[in-house]
């Protein structure tokens, strides 16, 4: 029912989505590319909160409860999105209760793991911090590790660190053979080193 009722948008790398404050009157779910949700700072400094993949969807919160959107959304890569209307999701979930237990879940997922990103910032070494978030962002094909496609002044926003901070800790791990970079990607060489750095037990 849902489905029949979305509407398709494409958009190319870097556009906006939705902005802070925008009205909250749809949700996205992600059908190709990537979307980066940040929370802005006054200065234009933004901490990267979530990277939102094909079959993940966001937007929900203002939608739920009408008020104005609390973060950023753009585009990181050209994607397609599925728009869904705040009255038909509500008319959705009022003929539906059921759905109403997995959206809690997914509220609650979501809550978790900002509550732990903001955690990490505010009480963990860079190194640590920056190894557990390359280790939440690697996918796996084949039991074979994908590479990481983003910049180390994007790395640096999701870890709230400066890029200059990010690329010290990089050109270290590189050297020690425990993660390559070529361009804007990053491929781990050697996951027990980076679990044992995120674990705090590397020297």
């Amino acid at each position: 029912m849902l489905v029949r009722s979305a509407h398709l948008r494409s958009l190319g790398a870097g556009d906006t989505i939705f902005l802070t404050g925008d009205p909250g009157d749809s949700m996205m779910a992600v059908l190709t590319g990537t979307v980066r949700i940040s929370a802005p700072s006054p200065d234009g400094k933004e901490l990267i909160l979530s990277l939102m993949q094909p079959g993940e969807f966001f937007g929900e919160l203002a939608l739920l409860d009408g008020n104005e959107r609390s973060a950023d959304a753009k585009a990181m890569t050209d994607c397609t999105l599925a728009i869904l209307n705040r009255r038909d999701v509500l008319q959705f979930l009022d003929r539906n209760p059921v759905g109403w237990p997995s959206m809690v879940e997914i509220l609650c997922e979501r809550l978790r793991r900002t509550t732990v990103q903001i955690s990490e910032v505010a009480l963990l070494e860079l190194p640590v911090r920056l190894a557990k978030a390359l280790l939440r962002l690697t996918k796996f094909v084949d039991h074979t590790a994908e590479p990481i496609k983003l910049s180390q002044r994007e790395l640096g926003n999701i870890v709230g660190a400066t890029r200059e901070s990010v690329n010290k800790c990089m050109r270290e791990w590189q050297r020690s053979e425990t993660i390559r970079i070529e361009d804007n990607s990053i491929m781990i060489l050697d996951r027990a080193r980076l679990e044992a750095i995120a674990d705090a037990l590397a020297d």
